[in-house]
């Protein structure tokens, strides 16, 4: 059935009376571009700003154009200077209008400031997350004789943010996407006082899922403290004053207004009786709500692995659960808790210094699952039409298997998408588009790979080593490792890196596989004698143009051009000296000729090594042994077959090369 068009007009029930003349004449003038069906009323903030506002249904062009169905708040400013606080009014609109009918993710803001535009762009610089806001002046509608002047203002406003770029954690529900049964999950265990633990990779979204519960528990009335493990003004307290700082963290957090006990009274020897009074009495305060506390980050008080050494090797990990878990067991009406964090190993280690973990098996904990495709296809559409990008149904799941139904990966790959798009919008993303973005993303924040996979260098180095015999297809390491715990590969399908099935393992973020075969391109074993050819061969294309460039900037530096071209000449040799006499420096050394050689650089690297040695190291006879087997392995030259060991010892000369190119540039 065809849907029914939105005309531009004004509903005939329309009031406009709490309007005064100059705002009149402003509708009169949007009526051209939209349907008014809604007049609104006056918002009060505070004793004394008011804000006028009607609602608007977007005509069919705008629906086409911008994605949006549903009415759209108009908000009215009579002040002459804009504070962001006017902003608040759009909420409170929303809470006094059916929540389903008005669109929240954007909004019409029309001011007397006539710098309005530029202090709502200001604003959205530093608070990515509002709507979108378009903003106009009174004096600007006024003056409108453009007919396409307010549609190309959506426009500039739609089509010019990149509403994917959020790599902050998301505070407010507005660009919050999936992981709503999780929320809900851990809430409701917190309502039926039970504790929970939440663990995956960074930017999984572990601190925006935070942000959620305690938007959650805050509209049932209920309360929640965030302990960030990470401060320094935690973790670097002794457990008896880190229970002190929950607290007062407590009440702050919440505005409560209650007497504590001082600071003193929190010793070793009397702290968990002074927090266990100061709880109750906070309890009573709250007419005994139980509050959630939140601690993030856990890994920074973990034995282990924490920063601060009385976490790290002392006994107050220990010591600070036992007084949690006593008082929880005592009266479990006062708090519920629920650690999050990369690691898990808080709540895996049995013992700790020979002491039973307090919390070892006490909590329940999961790890943060993907999106799913349908997930994907909720958060893509829905900000990529606000772009003017009209994703082909097939990038769902492309966008889903290759990233692993990892948010933050998924957002940035749309976000280079969004970069490459030239075309005016809106535009169609297919499957070759999707392909440039993908590349883009690659060749640009290949780094986030390495951010998302640094819990597993930092506290799993053997599960790294799995992943990298994975991606390189070993698949017998990768089963030896296996075979030696079964923990590792609980860890890396708790991460949702990796799946089985039939036995057969894989990788869930294939753009993971592809990244991790890249950097480990030449450790691979079992390799074939034309695997070993074509890895020696392009190593050493690799390293000699660099070496070229080293080499002659070098000899210009200390020598001058006519000198340096003395010392290579002389290096090559009588024959080839007259043969390249009147080529300029700078042709010798040209990355595209074959006039100088990987053993001429050599020569001249070690004849002139007082020169070199801060850039290749003090070793003059084993950089010489480097270059000179690398040489002696050039199979453009000498094809042959190698021996393990040969190809194990050039590997480790080529690494041992690469590394000092590496470092100098």
């Amino acid at each position: 059935m065809e849907k029914q068009k939105t005309y531009p007009g004004k509903h005939p029930s329309f009031n406009d009376s709490h309007f005064n003349n100059e705002e009149k004449k402003i509708l009169s003038k949007l009526i051209n571009d939209f349907y008014l069906t809604n007049g609104g009323g006056i918002i009060e903030l505070g004793l004394t700003s008011k804000y006028k506002y009607c609602l608007f249904k977007p005509t069919s062009n705008y629906q086409e154009l911008f994605n949006i169905e549903k009415e759209i708040i108009i908000l009215f400013s009579e002040y002459e200077n804009f504070e962001p606080r006017t902003l608040d009014a759009y909420d409170e609109i929303i809470k006094n209008n059916q929540d389903f009918r008005i669109e929240k993710i954007c909004s019409l803001l029309i001011s007397k400031d006539n710098k309005i535009e530029d202090k709502i762009n200001n604003l959205i610089a530093t608070e990515p997350e509002y709507q979108v806001i378009i903003p106009f002046s009174y004096n600007e509608l006024l003056g409108i004789k453009d007919n396409f002047y307010i549609r190309n203002k959506f426009k500039k406003y739609f089509y010019s943010r990149d509403l994917f770029a959020f790599n902050s954690p998301l505070k407010r529900d507005l660009y919050f996407f999936g992981r709503t049964d999780l929320i809900h999950k851990i809430v409701s265990r917190y309502r039926s006082n039970e504790n929970s633990g939440l663990f995956g990779l960074r930017k999984t979204g572990k601190t925006s899922i935070i942000f959620g519960i305690q938007r959650n528990i805050n509209r049932i009335g209920e309360k929640s403290v965030f302990i960030d493990c990470q401060n320094p003004s935690f973790h670097k307290k002794r457990w008896y004053l880190a229970l002190n700082y929950i607290i007062n963290q407590i009440k702050i957090q919440n505005n409560i207004s209650v007497k504590l006990n001082d600071k003193h009274k929190y010793t070793e020897e009397y702290a968990a009786e002074a927090f266990e009074k100061d709880f109750i009495r906070i309890s009573k305060k709250i007419n005994n709500k139980s509050i959630l506390i939140i601690f993030d980050e856990i890994e920074h008080i973990t034995p282990k692995i924490s920063i601060s050494d009385h976490w790290k090797d002392g006994d107050d990990f220990i010591l600070f659960w036992q007084t949690l878990r006593s008082i929880y067991q005592k009266n479990n009406y006062l708090f519920r808790y629920l650690i999050v964090g990369t690691n898990p190993k808080s709540i895996e280690l049995p013992t700790i210094n020979g002491i039973d973990n307090p919390i070892y098996n006490q909590v329940p904990y999961q790890y943060i699952d993907p999106f799913t495709v349908q997930d994907t296809r909720t958060m893509v559409r829905k900000l990529g039409k606000i772009m003017g990008l009209k994703f082909d149904e097939e990038i769902y799941s492309k966008l889903t298997e290759d990233f692993g139904g990892h948010p933050f990966l998924i957002r940035n790959v749309c976000s280079s998408i969004n970069k490459i798009i030239k075309e005016e919008r809106p535009v169609r993303v297919d499957k070759i588009t999707y392909l440039e973005g993908v590349k883009r993303f690659n060749n640009e924040y290949s780094n986030y790979y390495e951010m998302i996979i640094s819990v597993l260098k930092e506290y799993y180095a053997d599960e790294y080593e799995m992943l990298k015999f994975l991606a390189l297809g070993d698949i017998d390491s990768f089963k030896e490792f296996n075979e030696l715990s079964k923990e590792y590969i609980a860890h890396l399908m708790g991460y949702r890196i990796i799946d089985e099935n039939n036995g057969n393992f894989f990788f869930k973020i294939e753009s993971l596989k592809e990244y991790l075969k890249t950097q480990n391109k030449y450790k691979k074993i079992n390799t074939s004698q034309k695997e070993r050819s074509i890895e020696i061969s392009s190593r050493r294309n690799h390293i000699e143009p660099k070496l070229r460039k080293i080499v002659r900037m070098v000899l210009v530096m200390k020598y001058g051009e006519n000198e340096a071209k003395k010392i290579t000449l002389k290096i090559m040799g009588k024959k080839r000296e007259d043969q390249y006499y009147s080529q300029t420096l700078k042709n010798i050394y040209d990355s595209n000729s074959s006039i100088i050689y990987l053993e001429d650089l050599r020569k001249i690297i070690i004849k002139e090594w007082e020169l070199f040695k801060n850039i290749f190291g003090n070793d003059k006879d084993a950089f010489n042994n480097y270059l000179t087997i690398i040489n002696k392995y050039r199979i453009d030259a000498h094809a042959k077959n190698i021996k393990d060991d040969e190809f194990n010892l050039i590997r480790i000369y080529f690494d041992k090369i690469e590394k000092l190119i590496e470092n100098y540039e």
